[in-house]
């Protein structure tokens, strides 16, 4: 036994091995001309142009633009309903699965289908009440895209352009969407040439200013200001004249001539009126006769008054 054990020789042949797959062969390819040392990375050549690509970026002005608003939800059969008879702009309508096909549903389908250029998406409940927050939405959900605003030296300059003199409202420290939208309304049917809106602290182009615009809104730009007094003394610089609305002011509306010839018109909030830097910026400060004995009009209605005397002028 001990000797046929001996006997059997162990092969050494290698059994079937998992290959390089080509590595070995792509390792001895070439890789190409080596790059400059700008860019080869953490080479000091490298480091010095990205500083002074850095420096000439931070020396290069900026664009001048309003800016985008933020995306908004409406919410509820009823609002979104609206919503789309007003004309606001949406780029998605949410619809829960399972949904009961009311008639407010039935509309909000069919205006969807009627405008085009909406995505008709459905969700489940808990989607839907994620996306909300638990707002109490019965299954409809319209997402509003981000307001495109302008610069406000767009405004005029657009007036310009035409060959108009620029009609121009600005408000200080409104914060009523609903004002903002009856002040769109107000320009566009008066033949104003936009509304100017601070950057902060103010109404902004929500879905609540789009439906009281009536519209107006497709047809009138609203700019933002980063800083107002900034911009209505750029405003100044342009020839344009500017005129507060308060309470005391020294000149009343209806005699005011400047409102005959390149103007923008500033309204305050209710209340509290004009910001002091905002008032002592105005080249005139006009004051609404009120023989009622109303202390203050809203700035939907302050405007409309202002535009129609621009407007009565310019005729």
């Amino acid at each position: 036994m001990a000797g046929s054990s001996s006997s059997r020789r162990t092969s050494n042949k290698k059994g079937a091995q998992v290959g390089s797959g080509g590595k070995r062969r792509r390792g001895l390819e070439g890789k190409g001309p080596t790059p400059p040392a700008e860019m080869r990375k953490k080479h000091k050549k490298n480091r010095m142009a990205t500083a002074q690509a850095k420096k000439a970026a931070a020396r290069r002005p900026v664009a001048r633009r309003g800016g985008k608003g933020t995306s908004e939800l409406v919410v509820g059969r009823n609002s979104v309903v609206e919503a789309l008879r007003e004309g606001v702009p949406a780029n998605t309508l949410y619809v829960q699965q399972f949904i009961d096909n009311d008639e407010r549903v039935r509309e909000a389908l069919q205006l969807v289908a009627e405008r085009g250029g909406i995505n008709l998406m459905e969700a489940p409940r808990p989607e839907l009440d994620r996306m909300t927050n638990g707002l109490n939405h019965q299954g409809l959900v319209m997402q509003v895209p981000p307001y495109e605003y302008a610069f406000p030296e767009d405004l005029a300059a657009a007036a310009f352009d035409e060959g108009e003199d620029p009609l121009i409202v600005a408000l200080d420290g409104v914060t009523d969407p609903r004002n903002l939208g009856a002040v769109v309304r107000s320009v566009s049917a008066f033949g104003g040439h936009g509304v100017v809106v601070p950057e902060r602290r103010a109404a902004g182009m929500t879905a609540g200013a789009w439906k009281t615009s009536a519209g107006a809104a497709a047809r009138t730009p609203v700019a933002r200001a980063t800083n107002l007094t900034r911009a209505l003394e750029a405003y100044k610089k342009a020839g344009v004249a500017v005129v507060g609305l308060a309470a005391d002011g020294e000149h009343e509306v209806g005699e005011l001539e400047a409102l005959r010839g390149p103007v923008v018109i500033v309204v305050g909030s209710e209340g509290k009126g004009l910001s002091r830097l905002v008032g002592e910026t105005c080249d005139y400060l006009v004051r609404i006769p009120m023989p009622g004995g109303t202390e203050s009009l809203n700035a939907g209605v302050a405007a409309g008054v202002v535009l129609y005397e621009a407007a009565r002028h310019r005729s």
